[in-house]
């Protein structure tokens, strides 16, 4: 196990075991924050700073890589023409590993999941400055609890006694927020009052309550609606007991050490493209979104942050 995968299982540990001291966030020892915006500052030295003829570009590993490849395939050969580069991309297969990428320095431009935003900031440098939205400029997604018909589950308190799923545990509403509102709001923890599982992803989850397997999951109801939409499953195969309040989506950025012209040519390429006839428009368009915004880590990860502290995730970067 590398050293970011046992930080990451010590932060599931953390989680699970209530550990009762607040972690206040900050970033891993290799990075600076001169300015206070919480995110790894460009080196200065020019000697330090990398300008590499590919970009490998990685998307978070929630559906099928394979899928996801042609829906970003438009998208990248934009981001080719305006940054003059080739970009390929990364099918990875979790988000210990696309944090590893990034860290590693095999890993350029990438979008993180919400609950590994935080994780990617602090260890692997990672520099987040968009994401998607609506045309009216609003965003985000709710956590559900999602159980199927015949369950018995009613309600979040008969999960008692069972089997719950998560996907995995960098994941804000697979793992992290239903952690956390599940002791504060329920008084239930998992391995006292109920069996967790994991999944690995959020589709596995979804699929895995809509078959029966699980007899109850905390899953993103962005990926639930474009499964259903894809035919994949269906609506009444499942039954939403929780709806949490709206959270960010995942955030696009870049590896802090790329040089300052690549870093802004790469964010140009976010905002100047059209997602008209897009593979993104026909995929993420079933979210209702429509373009890329610009936020900071900062606020708009804020709640995010805080559900960490509740949980007692410690970002140790070793």
């Amino acid at each position: 196990m590398s050293l970011l995968s046992n930080s990451i299982a010590g932060a599931t540990i953390a989680a699970f075991c209530a550990v009762p001291a607040m972690a206040e966030f900050q970033l891993g020892e290799r990075y600076s924050d001169a300015d206070g915006d919480l995110i790894a500052d460009i080196p200065q030295d020019a000697a330090d700073q990398i300008d590499p003829s590919t970009l490998i570009f990685a998307y978070t590993p929630v559906e099928d890589p394979a899928v996801y490849a042609d829906v970003w395939s438009e998208f990248l050969a934009h981001m080719s023409e305006v940054t003059g580069k080739e970009v390929q991309f990364f099918p990875v297969q979790s988000n210990a590993a696309q944090i590893e990428a990034m860290r590693a320095g095999r890993l350029h431009v990438a979008g993180f999941n919400t609950g590994s935003n935080p994780l990617a900031v602090a260890c692997a440098g990672f520099r987040p400055f968009a994401m998607m939205a609506a045309e009216d400029g609003s965003f985000g997604y709710e956590m559900e609890i999602i159980t199927h018909p015949g369950s018995g589950i009613e309600a979040v308190e008969d999960i008692k006694g069972g089997q719950m799923a998560f996907t995995s545990e960098t994941s804000n509403s697979g793992f992290k927020a239903p952690s956390a509102i599940l002791k504060a709001d329920f008084g239930m923890e998992a391995g006292s009052d109920f069996e967790p599982v994991f999944s690995g992803k959020h589709d596995n989850s979804i699929l895995g309550v809509a078959n029966k397997d699980y007899p109850a999951a905390a899953i993103a109801n962005s990926v639930k609606a474009r499964m259903i939409e894809r035919d994949v499953v269906t609506e009444d195969q499942m039954n939403v007991i929780y709806t949490s309040q709206t959270f960010p989506t995942t955030g696009y950025g870049t590896a802090y050490n790329l040089t300052p012209a690549l870093q802004e040519s790469i964010r140009k390429a976010f905002f100047s493209f059209d997602w008209s006839g897009t593979g993104l428009e026909e995929e993420f368009g079933k979210n209702g979104e429509a373009q890329f915004i610009d936020i900071t880590f900062k606020e708009d990860w804020a709640v995010i942050r805080k559900i960490d502290e509740a949980n007692g995730v410690a970002y140790d970067c070793q």
